[in-house]
């Protein structure tokens, strides 16, 4: 831990002992805030310029959408928290190669987009729009904050839409399993008295969704498995995470069963993986077999190769 982040689990803990709400509104205003916004890399550019750009219009300003392709078999891209869209750029180009339309966005406080920050409920509700103005996706990939709002969307859908999202195939990448987990790994990470964690998880509950019975069942991904999700599921994480465990993903495939694949990449981290060849590879080779057993399936012929075993 660096001298900044010493320097505030000091302050914090020290005036949790004379001022707890006054150090849990200090610890709220930083986990909800991103410590800064991810900017558009030199290598992402061209990829970006040659996009179609849109707007979203959710909680505290305006999520910025980026389409590519003819529309046909189109591909959600969700990202996650201080992240961007772009940082799909080497998977993006990879899906025009195959002939599908990705689907991109910066939510707010994020990227190119405006306002200050984004809740779960504001990731929601751009999955679930873009999936009113492009969709039905064929397939969609989220990575980190972002799985736990696809499969929130996969559930319930988001405002002003009656009807859940719904896809061919899903790419979890380095999936939180919740959202108290979040509160948690914060917590964990800063080194936080458990006096802070429970005054922090009170101020997310009265002043990020007020009215919520209970957030902390309502986001969570395990609870979401057994009631949406599609018939296929690539699940990759990075067993040198050192943000979100691999063994959420490792519970994630479980509770898929059958559905899902595991894949585990080392020296990738929690930012890296996105981008790897290795695992742009991995999305297309899952993108085309699993076309490929779909048009079999269509055509009454049998698969034409096992999925490849979890590890």
């Amino acid at each position: 831990m660096d001298f900044a982040m010493t320097a505030v689990r000091t302050a914090l803990n020290g005036a949790s002992y004379v001022a707890p709400r006054l150090a849990g509104g200090a610890a709220f205003r930083l986990f909800r805030n991103p410590r800064g916004r991810s900017r558009l890399r030199p290598d992402e550019r061209p990829l970006t310029d040659r996009a179609e750009v849109g707007e979203i219009v959710v909680g505290g300003g305006k999520a910025v959408s980026y389409r590519w392709g003819t529309g046909a078999r189109p591909v959600l891209l969700v990202h996650g928290w201080e992240s961007r869209g772009s940082r799909f750029a080497p998977l993006i180009s990879e899906l025009l190669d195959l002939g599908l339309s990705p689907v991109t966005f910066d939510a707010p406080g994020h990227g190119d987009a405006t306002g200050e920050t984004m809740t779960i409920v504001d990731l929601r509700d751009i999955i679930t729009e873009l999936d009113a103005r492009h969709g039905p996706f064929e397939m969609v990939v989220a990575h980190s904050l972002g799985v736990t709002a696809t499969f929130l969307a996969l559930r319930e859908g988001g405002a002003g839409q009656l009807r859940p999202v719904r896809t061919e195939r899903l790419v979890a990448i380095s999936g939180v399993p919740d959202f108290a987990y979040l509160v948690d790994r914060f917590c964990e990470r800063l080194g936080l008295r458990a006096r802070l964690n429970a005054e922090l998880r009170s101020r997310v509950e009265r002043e990020l969704f007020p009215g919520e019975e209970d957030i902390w069942s309502r986001f969570s991904v395990p609870r979401t498995v057994p009631e949406a999700g599609p018939a296929s599921v690539l699940v990759v994480h990075d067993a040198d995470d050192d943000m979100v465990d691999p063994a959420c993903s490792r519970a994630l495939a479980d509770a898929l069963g059958d559905r899902a694949e595991l894949v585990v990449t080392s020296g990738l981290g929690h930012r890296r993986i996105i981008g790897d060849p290795q695992v742009t590879a991995c999305v297309r080779d899952f993108v085309v077999r699993e076309r490929a057993a779909r048009v079999g399936r269509a055509a009454g012929r049998p698969d034409p190769s096992p999925r490849p075993a979890a590890g």
